[in-house]
Formats: C-alpha cells, structure tokens, sequence
C-alpha cells in the first residue's frame, strides 16, 4: 500500500516557493494523497499546539503515514514519536530536512531559548522514533551545526545523509523546487 505524505512545516508562515509546497503540490498533480499540517508562523510556539495538529493529522491517513518535516518540523516529528504510541505502526517512514539546534542560541529573527523552554521545545527528545527516518544535512545551515545534525540523527537511529553546502534548504538559502526529496520519498516508501 502507498503511504500518504503529510507535510510538516517549521516555523514559518505559508510560503508557495518553499520546497515543501512544490513538493505537495508535484505530489497531488501526480494523483498522490498528501496531507499537510497548516503552517502557524513563528509567533505560534506552542509545541503542544503543533504536536497535536501533526497528531490530528496522521489520525486523519487510512492506512501508513509518510512523514516530509523541514527545520522545526523535524523536532515536532521528534516530540510526537516521543509521546504517541504506536507510533512505528502509524509511520513508515520520515524526511527530516535541517532540524535546528534548538539548545544553542540561533540568530534573530529566529526564538531565544527561553522562548523556545517555555513554549515546551526543551528538551529535545534524543529517543529513536521507532520508524525509518533520513535526516537531510546541511553542511553550511546557519541553525545548526553538522555536528549536532549528526547528532540529533544518530539519537533518533536516522540515516543522516549530508547534502552539501545548502544553508537552510529554502528559499532564503536559494532553494524553491528540491528534487532530492522525492528520491528520499522513494527510499523510504518502501512496505517493511
């Protein structure tokens, strides 16, 4: 059985040439079932908030889901696996493209680490997901380094594999259409 695709977002408002929204689009175009949780901005921190919508969202897939998160959606991905049960029957899989470091301070615009501790993203959960996951790297991603990517993937028992010097892999770094994510939708969607 295909798995459905559901996006999610990091923190940023809706963006119609960020790779994640050409992906979808590409994807639906094709007859593919995709879902996507709604962007909520960087003004909507709440973890809870954002974990329940991705929640609601696999809730709403008949069958296996198939996971696209970009920056802090990777750690929202990270922090559902971590409380839902059953989660490895729900997901067969995950694209996890340049999570942030949320423990070390990132430039503005982007939240302080107090805002991120008190909106519930601290700490970040280290636990393996229970499903398949590749974590896409960014060798030069000004919101984290590739030693903490590294990091974050050997913990969550990730296939980390580094994209070269890509920034933040969107569209402010360059990036609208990103090809690769298909041939790691591929990859993952595979029956186990």
């Amino acid at each position: 059985m295909t798995a459905t695709v559901v996006i999610v977002p990091g923190l940023r408002d809706a963006a119609p040439r960020h790779w994640q929204s050409l992906l979808e689009a590409g994807l639906r175009e094709r007859g593919r079932e995709v879902l996507a949780v709604a962007p909520m901005g960087r003004d909507a921190l709440d973890r809870a908030q954002r974990v329940a919508a991705l929640d609601e969202a696999i809730g709403r897939v008949h069958g296996p889901a198939l996971l696209v998160a970009h920056s802090a959606g990777c750690l929202t991905v990270a922090h559902w696996a971590s409380v839902r049960a059953g989660a490895s029957e729900l997901v067969r899989g995950a694209l996890l493209a340049v999570p942030p470091d949320f423990e070390t301070p990132m430039p503005a615009p982007y939240p302080g680490l107090e805002a991120l501790r008190a909106n519930g993203w601290l700490p970040v959960p280290r636990k393996r997901l229970g499903f398949r996951a590749i974590v896409a790297a960014s060798l030069d991603d000004p919101l984290a380094s590739i030693g903490r990517v590294r990091r974050m993937a050997l913990d969550w028992a990730a296939e980390c594999v580094e994209l070269g010097a890509v920034g933040h892999l969107n569209p402010g770094s360059g990036y609208g259409p990103w090809p690769r994510a298909e041939e790691f939708l591929q990859q993952l969607d595979v029956s186990s």
